[in-house]
């Protein structure tokens, strides 16, 4: 990069990084981001917040079985380690003792911050250590907190179809809004954009997948100005690549999130336990500005920003970091191969594994990796004949898992992997055979993990957000979970095979019922469907595919509802939240369920999902995928 050297200006209460281009001031010894000067503009962090409260990271971490505390994490020595003209990197630490017990989480915190020459930006990333025999906790969130100017961006971009205008924070303060079913979700009653009056608010409009979430941030448009918070690789996140955290919102605030339980619950919280050692390096990302000329188009801005943010993943494993914990390209090793599929009712010849997601991850079952939140994943797609690539893998015992879209379940490759330092492995063609016992006799919806496929309905006209009108995303608006009671008065859901069309006829989600009297209670679904000839004798099976569970139950009965123990019951699963915050989907579940020929009739059948639990609105099911196969076919 070209352009003037980077300077390190260390003051008494200040250390100020400037390479000409933009300057980052921090608190010192707490490496609080107190000021970003760039384009002309003294600080585009809120100046009217304390220091303390404009660029930090966080964290909220507990004992165990305790609540948990919500720290801004200040560091208690500053120190330089690289300062030339072309970088600087400075670090800022808060080392525990036994002192500390019960005060801050037990953990040894370094927070890295780097200015390159000729970058239009900075980049941070921290280093968490707990050393063996150090007390247990669990670490529910951590976090990179940027609360920009309210008078200057106002204008939010996350996705080429999800960017808009946004309220002001006063929007959301009493005699501006009504505080609708939760906290997060206001109705704007008198903001201050009188366009916006009549539209919700609510953050978790904004949530997105790991695997899209690479760039996001603000537009001022006086001075044309954006700031973005760019992502390059999703290895130190949890959860996988489906796993949906939270990126800007009404603030104006960005967030580059590393660990949290949104839309997965307590499954997704790192719990150190039994004094374990346990080290982990989040980051980098990088925080990138751009401006353009008066006059241009401001939103020309956002295009820039993912341009920026295709030439930071290409960059990845970075070169530059200092710290011997983050490990450069040549530290690390590849692997690949192609996948296939195996489903011989579908095809008798294999398959290609067409846009698979394939990961390698900490070694568990089959599936694992969802709930996996203490170590790094790395993930790919296979391309349209199955072949991937996984590149630039910290070294360390993995299993290879993958799920195929179109197709039920995970795979896990039958052998653990040993990654080291400039390793190579190819692993031939592997064979994906999912869970299959007959034929297709029905199936509703898509294998794809998501109910997106689903009716959603159209918002109460009272609670919209107009983003979402017309909108792929249209499950995002608030309040959906209500209009079930609306299109189902009198009698709940029944789905006819060959008759209905899921697209219009299987609501997203399976909530509670609203009675007249505002309480609420348990639904019952139907299937019904015709048999010609039962295999009186025979086996048929089931397939439920889950695509988010929230406090919820799914017991299924056959051609009589009101057996009192039901065929199956999941028993109480999940607590993603999903339906609250307009998700479409959490974590997966699935199920195989043995129906056996003698409950079945010859003419029309009927399959009962009850979902009985009704202490919140927000309880329920989301369905991926739900699937009658015959008996096996000879020869098959």
């Amino acid at each position: 990069m070209s352009g003037p050297g980077v300077r390190l200006h260390i003051q008494d209460h200040h250390v100020v990084m400037d390479n000409g281009i933009v300057q980052v001031t921090l608190s010192n010894p707490g490496g609080i981001v107190t000021g970003i000067r760039y384009n002309g503009v003294d600080n585009l962090l809120e100046v009217l917040n304390k220091e303390s409260n404009r660029g930090y990271w966080d964290l909220v971490w507990s004992a165990p079985g305790s609540k948990g505390i919500f720290d801004v994490i200040q560091g208690t020595c500053f120190k330089v380690i690289v300062q030339n003209e072309e970088q600087v990197e400075l670090s800022f630490t808060r080392m525990w003792d036994p002192s500390l017990e019960g005060k801050f989480v037990p953990l040894n915190i370094d927070k890295r911050f780097i200015m390159l020459r000729g970058s239009s930006g900075f980049y941070s990333y921290g280093i968490y250590e707990h050393l063996n025999g150090w007390p247990d906790f669990d670490l529910g969130e951590t976090r990179i907190t940027f609360k920009l100017r309210k008078d200057k961006f106002q204008y939010m971009a996350m996705a080429d179809n999800r960017r808009r205008i946004l309220p002001y924070p006063e929007d959301r303060l009493p005699g501006r809004c009504q505080t609708l079913g939760f906290a997060e979700a206001v109705l704007l009653t008198n903001p201050k954009d009188p366009q916006l009056q009549g539209e919700v608010d609510d953050k978790y409009h904004y949530s997105c997948a790991n695997k899209d979430n690479q760039v996001h941030g603000w537009i001022s448009f006086s001075p044309p100005v954006g700031f973005w918070q760019i992502t390059p690789s999703d290895e130190f996140r949890s959860g996988g690549p489906l796993k949906q955290n939270l990126t800007s919102h009404v603030g104006p605030t960005t967030l580059a999130m590393f660990l949290s339980s949104h839309y997965a619950g307590q499954d997704l919280v790192p719990k150190i336990r039994g004094g374990e050692s346990w080290k982990k390096v989040f980051g980098p990302v990088y925080i990138y500005l751009n401006s353009a000329p008066v006059g241009d188009d401001p939103l020309w801005l956002w295009e820039d920003a993912k341009i920026q943010m295709m030439n930071e993943v290409q960059s990845w494993p970075y070169h530059f970091p200092a710290s011997e914990d983050f490990l450069k390209s040549d530290q690390r090793g590849n692997v690949s191969g192609r996948l296939l599929v195996l489903d011989k009712y579908i095809c008798t010849d294999l398959i290609s594994a067409n846009g698979a997601y394939v990961g390698l991850a900490p070694p568990g079952d089959a599936g694992s990796w969802q709930r996996e939140c203490k170590d790094y994943q790395f993930w790919t797609r296979a391309d349209e004949n199955g072949f991937f690539t996984i590149r630039n893998v910290r070294p360390g015992d993995y299993n290879l898992f993958a799920w195929v879209p179109g197709f039920v379940g995970d795979y896990k490759f039958v052998d653990s992997m040993k990654i080291t330092p400039g390793s190579y492995t190819e692993l031939g063609e592997l064979v994906y055979e999912p869970p299959r016992d007959g034929p297709t006799l029905w199936e509703i919806g898509i294998p794809d993990r998501s109910a997106a496929e689903f009716y959603a309905p159209d918002p109460n006209p009272q609670y919209i957000n107009r983003l979402f009108i017309n909108h792929p995303d249209r499950f995002r608006q608030y309040g959906l979970w209500e209009r079930y009671t609306e299109l189902y008065p009198d009698a709940d859901l029944v789905y006819t095979v060959g008759v209905s069309d899921y697209t219009k006829d299987w609501f997203y989600a399976q909530a509670p019922r609203k009675k007249e009297d505002n309480t609420l209670e348990g639904t019952t679904w139907q299937i019904k469907f015709e048999v010609r000839s039962v295999v009186k004798g025979s086996t048929y099976k089931l397939r439920v595919a889950i695509a988010s569970a929230t406090l919820a139950e799914l017991q299924i009965r056959v051609n009589d509802p009101n057996t009192a123990r039901p065929l199956f019951t999941t028993g109480l699963i999940g607590r993603d939240n999903s339906i609250a915050r307009h998700g479409i989907h959490g974590i997966y579940w699935f199920y195989n369920v043995n129906i056996p020929g003698s409950l079945l009739i010859d003419g029309t059948n009927t399959i009962y999902f009850t979902q009985p639990r009704c202490t919140s609105p927000f309880q329920g099911i989301m369905y991926d995928y739900i699937r009658l196969e015959g008996p096996p076919c000879e020869g098959i």
